[in-house]
């Protein structure tokens, strides 16, 4: 058995853990990154990363559906599916490889296992059999285990015929048909994946409406586009039973009281994630754990005083930039650089499906629950010429306002690329800016982000394009 001592470990090699112990290594502490599994977690691996390389072979193909409208005659492909799926897994390594040649450079050192706390300086490395291989001794230990899905009661989860987003991702053919359970992020975004590829999806969601953690008019917006392409959306589903069964999955769920049943080659389970909490010796320790999240304060430190927790594991936004921030705020915590913590009030969320989703802020609702009285802008694509001249005119920017003293107070897209433009509605947040400060801050033309500028205008009846 292996003994180290060091300034801090990490438990969890995620986007929140791999970056924490670059930075801290980066400010001179002696550093030990524990993981049991590929290096930058489930993001780099088996979700934000290699399901945006699947999500581009799906633009493709319906880029190639259509590519007539761009003068392209008599074009004729086929998809070959698992060459889709090679690619995205390509893709995922490649990113994996770049976090241990960061590790290496850095200096950080990568301990493999399955991380636990044995006292609150003290963590034991366990090999897959459970057989402690390493004990590692920091002054600081840092808790970064992410989380993985959440399988309610009565969903049967075989990852063959009823699957996570794990399964998804390297499927050998793409389904004739499928059921996604749940709406949110994972469940469009691979929704708008196998629609592109030929699968005749089905979307239940419990709410009243699809993506409902966003402004009531990107869901509406969304779900529109989504019925247009094919995919049917049934919202107001409460999913009962989920079952393999010998012609795939069958779904039972409740709607207006009525009890329905859906027969499916496969099903996906996108009902949400859980916290990885159990068997890393909190209890051992005494770290508080709340409604199955660590608890931790503004600046991600636990009840104990030295054993701090980022990322999924302490509750939502479950997003991985979030848990990057959090992971730097605490090293630089550590190093003397103060307690500047994260502004949870200002970390965008983004959807990847085709319209893009996009929002940081209140939504327009949420806004007016907090007491305030708001300007509301909108300005649609279809009046923006970059947007026609790529052929993606579809969708809308939606900016709220303090009508009082013009506090940017969020930011609602859809359509093409919006994920790239919300960081400037975070910057103009994070900086005080003001509706009229984005307006009245010259855009290039053409561009896409002329409709965040355009929208802003619109909020104070300044608008001159619609």
């Amino acid at each position: 058995m292996a003994n180290h001592n060091c300034d801090l470990v990490v438990i969890g090699s995620g986007p929140g853990g791999y970056v924490a112990a670059i930075r801290a290594s980066q400010l001179g502490m002696k550093t030990i990154c524990v993981e049991k599994s590929e290096l930058g977690g489930v993001c780099l691996n088996w979700g934000c990363i290699p399901s945006k390389a699947l999500l581009k072979s799906a633009e493709y193909a319906n880029f190639l559906g259509h590519a007539n409208d761009f003068g392209f005659n008599n074009v004729k492909y086929d998809i070959d599916f698992p060459a889709v799926v090679k690619r995205s897994r390509g893709v995922a390594n490649q990113m994996s490889g770049g976090v241990k040649y960061l590790f290496g450079k850095y200096k950080v050192q990568h301990v493999v296992g399955f991380g636990v706390l044995k006292n609150k300086t003290t963590v034991e490395v366990k090999d897959p059999n459970g057989i402690v291989t390493d004990t590692i001794t920091a002054k600081n230990i840092i808790i970064a285990t992410g989380a993985r899905t959440r399988i309610l009661p009565g969903i049967e989860v075989d990852r063959k015929n009823i699957l996570t987003s794990t399964e998804a991702m390297i499927q050998e053919k793409a389904p004739k048909d499928l059921v996604i359970m749940g709406s949110g992020a994972i469940g469009v975004e691979f929704g708008y994946f196998y629609n592109a590829m030929g699968t005749n999806v089905t979307i239940l969601e419990f709410q009243d409406r699809i993506v409902p953690v966003e402004d009531k008019d990107i869901s509406k917006e969304l779900e529109r586009h989504f019925k247009k392409s094919g995919i049917k959306c049934i919202t107001g589903a409460k999913v009962t039973s989920a079952k393999s069964n010998a012609n795939g999955a069958l779904i039972t769920y409740e709607k207006n009281g009525k009890v329905e049943t859906i027969q499916a080659e496969k099903a996906l389970n996108a009902i949400g994630i859980q916290a990885n909490i159990e068997g890393i010796g909190l209890e051992a320790v005494g770290v508080q754990v709340d409604r199955g999240t660590i608890k931790a304060d503004h600046i991600c430190r636990t009840n104990v005083p030295n054993i701090f927790a980022i990322g999924d594991v302490i509750g939502a936004p479950a997003l991985a930039h979030k848990a990057s921030a959090e992971g730097i705020a605490v090293v630089e915590y550590l190093a003397g650089h103060g307690e500047h913590g994260i502004n949870y009030g200002n970390i965008p969320g983004c959807t990847y499906c085709v319209p893009q989703v996009a929002s940081v802020g209140l939504t327009e609702e949420k806004a007016k629950e907090a007491g305030y009285e708001v300007k509301v802008g909108k300005f649609p694509f279809t009046a923006n010429g970059k947007a026609h001249g790529i052929g993606r005119a579809i969708g809308f920017v939606k900016m709220i306002f303090d009508a009082k003293y013009g506090e940017v107070l969020g930011a609602h897209m859809i359509g093409p690329d919006v994920t790239e433009m919300i960081a400037e509605v975070g910057l103009a947040r994070e900086l005080g800016g003001t509706g009229k400060s984005i307006f009245k801050t010259i855009h290039a033309h053409p561009t896409l982000s002329e409709a965040v500028m355009e929208a802003s205008a619109a909020a104070y009846d300044e608008a001159v394009n619609i």
